[in-house]
């Protein structure tokens, strides 16, 4: 992605040097926004509307929507559909949505058509769903069970548990070969995604439930209940930083040289290098707590919260 507004340079500029950054622009969403993914120039934004905004990073506009029915409660309440994660791959959308009976549907998208992957009759409960490399998907649900599914085949490639307790989060790597998945005792694994094996097991640097999990370069970061961002570098070194509140949201950029962890209860996102754990710039400027956070490129930064607004940063 390429910002070449002459506006955003001179902004760069002004803030060059400084402990805070502020953020270059906002964009306004169909609703509470519950997941963010960037694909070719576009941003994808699933919201607590039943609305997927499609937005182009050029202009900051939305340019295209995805809508979902709302669904029925008990007492014919009309409630809109909750769409609680979303990726991206190969021109099409993956999204899990709520559904009445309080499991969750899945739904892919391509050239403007959706269509149904996953029903929620079969009573799965995912709490993420990305593609995976060869475009089958992989799941992972409250229960820390993950399950990969051959979409051609429209059947279950592999199901299993891989903790006893509720899971927290889950990233893939940029390859879709590896994922990360944390859980709720402050475990966190890798985990080869064709074949379902546990290829290590951190050192935890947790001693309660972790809540996202961000990976890239073979350096992992996870936000923690406890108050901690955990970071674990290769097999070798792990270590953490204590922060003054509960961390929700962690990133980290693709060369794994530079990260973001939610800080505070001002809802700031403070910077920091992975390798040396030396903290930078704070980035103000939420009005709610950043359950997302999203490096688009190396200094390129979007983050969303328990609000509507999208968040557009440029680090000097």
């Amino acid at each position: 992605m390429s910002y070449r507004h002459l506006s955003f340079f001179l902004l760069l500029l002004t803030l060059a040097g400084a402990d805070t950054l502020s953020p270059i622009t906002t964009v306004k969403a169909s609703g509470l926004v519950s997941d963010i993914v960037e694909d070719s120039g576009y941003l994808y934004v699933a919201t607590d509307n039943g609305v997927v905004d499609i937005i182009d990073l050029t202009t900051q506009q939305i340019v295209r929507q995805i809508h979902f029915d709302p669904i029925e409660r008990s007492g014919g309440v009309a409630l809109p559909a909750r769409i609680h994660s979303i990726d991206r791959f190969n021109g099409k959308t993956l999204m899990v949505t709520s559904a009445s009976n309080n499991y969750r549907h899945v739904w892919m998208e391509q050239n403007g058509t959706v269509h149904k992957v996953i029903d929620a009759k079969k009573k799965k409960m995912p709490k993420s769903a990305y593609f995976d490399n060869e475009g089958n998907i992989v799941l992972g649900t409250f229960g820390s069970d993950i399950m990969r599914y051959d979409t051609l085949e429209n059947g279950t490639l592999y199901e299993r548990q891989i903790s006893e307790s509720t899971m927290g989060g889950m990233a893939l790597d940029h390859k879709r070969e590896k994922m990360v998945l944390s859980d709720e005792s402050g475990r966190v694994q890798l985990i080869d995604i064709n074949s379902s094996r546990v290829l290590q097991e951190f050192d935890s640097e947790h001693v309660d439930n972790i809540y996202r999990v961000a990976y890239a370069n073979g350096i992992v970061i996870s936000a923690g209940q406890d108050r901690r961002v955990g970071v674990y570098i290769g097999s070798n070194r792990a270590y953490h930083i204590k922060s003054d509140f509960l961390v929700y949201s962690v990133a980290i950029s693709p060369s794994g040289k530079s990260a973001l962890y939610s800080s505070g209860t001002e809802h700031h996102l403070q910077l920091f290098n992975p390798l040396t754990g030396k903290k930078g710039d704070r980035l103000v400027g939420h009005r709610a707590t950043p359950n997302k956070i999203l490096f688009i490129t190396e200094k390129a930064i979007i983050s969303a919260g328990d609000e509507e607004n999208i968040y557009f940063w440029l680090l000097p």
